[in-house]
């Protein structure tokens, strides 16, 4: 699974720069200052856990276990909970999305424990 997670990881990174430049070019005149700043935050965590996932692989490769492949699926479920409720919540106002956002962020938090518990466990 290790070319997966890195496979993943790029093809998101690469999504996060394209969502970033539609943001900064697109989104720029059309949605109010704030609605960009939450925008702009989906995109932050959204890139950095893209980058996440190119440890995950790495980490994989190194100490493959159970915990490694967990932190892939909890970053790639916080990626799109997380940043996916932010980036609808910029582009529609609908309120109620800025809810389920925190479950996007225990996600990452899980992930990062989980490459943690990996890690630790391997030897």
């Amino acid at each position: 699974m290790v070319a997966g997670w890195f496979a993943t990881g790029a093809a998101l990174c690469g999504l996060g720069v394209l969502l970033g430049a539609f943001g900064a070019h697109g989104l720029r005149d059309r949605l109010t200052a704030d609605m960009l700043a939450v925008y702009e935050t989906g995109i932050r965590y959204h890139l950095s856990h893209a980058l996440g996932l190119l440890a995950v692989a790495w980490a994989a490769s190194r100490w493959p276990n159970a915990w490694t492949g967990s932190a892939g699926w909890f970053f790639v479920a916080g990626i799109l909970i997380f940043s996916g409720s932010l980036y609808l919540l910029a582009l529609t106002g609908i309120r109620w999305l800025g809810a389920i956002t925190p479950i996007g962020g225990l996600c990452f938090i899980a992930g990062w424990a989980a490459l943690a518990v990996g890690a630790l466990r391997s030897g």
